[in-house]
């Protein structure tokens, strides 16, 4: 359930980014130290640039863990299953048509219309897109991003990435 991000969301945020975010529509998924790890952004950015990215990952700690799985190669054995298994080919294709659709509930912005992220559904190319999308969307959506969840230890137990000054 996606939330309207607060102004000490917001400055969360830019802390875990290190930078102000673009187009930050809702609050897609908290940590259960309760900051945002992953923002909804809006599919055209107030530039008027087209954004495909609709689940952007922002804890550092999670990103960091995705690094780590992406430098251990699990990219190229999800893809080489991707291209095995064409029951997971068919769950991996339904993924892309959730967040296609939940992307669209936010905009039409037709230079993006058929591309949703991480190379869904021919490719695995982003674990931290994976990984936005499965914490956003819930459990039993994306198969890949509920992989790179189980995979990687608990990124808030060590307590909250960032604890801006105000907030």
């Amino acid at each position: 359930m996606t939330t309207p991000p607060t102004k000490s969301d917001l400055d969360i945020v830019a802390e875990q980014l290190g930078r102000r975010p673009r187009g930050t529509h809702a609050i897609a998924h908290r940590c259960p130290c309760g900051n945002p790890d992953v923002v909804e952004t809006e599919p055209r950015l107030i530039d008027g640039t087209p954004f495909p990215t609709t689940y952007y990952l922002t804890c550092p700690r999670a990103t960091a863990a995705c690094s780590r799985l992406e430098s251990a190669g699990v990219m190229r054995d999800m893809q080489e299953r991707l291209s095995t298994d064409p029951e997971l080919a068919q769950r991996y294709q339904a993924a892309h048509e959730d967040y296609l659709a939940r992307r669209e509930a936010l905009g039409d912005v037709p230079e993006i219309a058929k591309i949703s992220a991480g190379g869904m559904p021919d490719r695995v190319k982003c674990l931290h897109v994976q990984l936005g999308h499965a914490l956003a969307a819930g459990s039993g959506v994306n198969p890949f991003g509920d992989e790179v969840r189980a995979a990687i230890e608990p990124w808030w137990s060590e307590g909250p990435c960032v604890s801006p000054e105000g907030t």
